[in-house]
């Protein structure tokens, strides 16, 4: 299918990971994508991408905390790929540590990451889905811990929670525009993030050795296995396509079966 024909999709946090398994399934389905994240590699992997698929993809280095940055990707997306249609807001940091350990700054890093670069986004994806009169879409990426925290990341869950109540609010006020905001809620997915969970959750709550953890982890999942990245663009296309039109405020789990609610 090419859905996204002719439309512009901006993925933030899409070199790699989940992001980049977003922004591929979008390029796979015609549309040209922006690609805007914090690690030098992202113009690398944008011309990968769009070797992979066929497709325009721009590669952009973006703070996702800076909002004069975000102004400024978002206007070079635009001005080199056309009007936005869709803005997936996946850029995302974790760190792990024990209540006594965990310092302000690393609070502060995944609030500001994580809640706040997700508000300074949408916020300006808003702004340039009015000016052009898109009925755009916002989809934004929250966690299983925005569900039900876990052990040694109060913060990490703190800003997830953050994400699911920030979507609901801008689904609300743009509902009447035909604006949706939806949010997603990955489980344990293959990606270097996990890798990093399962080394220092691992050691922390025990002496796992490498993969160990995760394994244990998975075998709670009802379907028995991690997700992929793909499994994750999968949804995301979903609510970012015409068949969605009437989905709005919803968050979804894409995990398997882990959790049920």
């Amino acid at each position: 299918m090419k859905r996204f024909a002719g439309q512009t999709v901006m993925v933030t946090g899409g070199n790699k990971g989940i992001g980049r398994g977003i922004a591929t399934r979008f390029a796979q389905e015609g549309a040209k994508v922006a690609i805007a994240a914090i690690d030098k590699d992202t113009p690398d992997a944008a011309r990968e991408i769009a070797a992979e698929t066929g497709t325009e993809v721009l590669g952009l280095i973006l703070d996702v905390t800076d909002s004069g940055a975000i102004r400024a990707a978002f206007g070079e997306a635009e001005e080199r790929l056309g009007p936005l249609s869709v803005s997936v807001q996946n850029a995302g940091v974790i760190t792990i540590a024990k209540v006594e350990d965990l310092t302000e700054r690393e609070w502060d890093l995944n609030l500001d990451v994580n809640t706040k670069g997700v508000f300074l986004c949408c916020q300006e994806a808003i702004r340039r889905f009015r000016a052009s009169g898109t009925k755009g879409r916002l989809v934004n990426t929250a966690s299983g811990q925005a569900r039900q925290g876990f052990i040694y990341t109060p913060h990490y869950a703190a800003s997830k929670f953050g994400v699911v109540g920030l979507t609901q609010s801008l689904a609300k006020e743009l509902a009447r525009e035909g604006i949706t905001a939806n949010a997603i809620c990955p489980g344990i997915i293959h990606t270097e993030m996990w890798d990093y969970n399962d080394r220092v959750w691992g050691k922390m709550l025990g002496e796992y050795g490498p993969g160990e953890l995760m394994a244990e982890w998975v075998e709670g999942i009802p379907m028995g296995r991690a997700g992929t990245p793909a499994e994750v663009g999968a949804l995301v296309a979903f609510l970012a396509s015409a068949d969605a039109a009437y989905i709005t405020g919803q968050t979804i789990n894409v995990d398997g079966g882990l959790i049920m609610s």
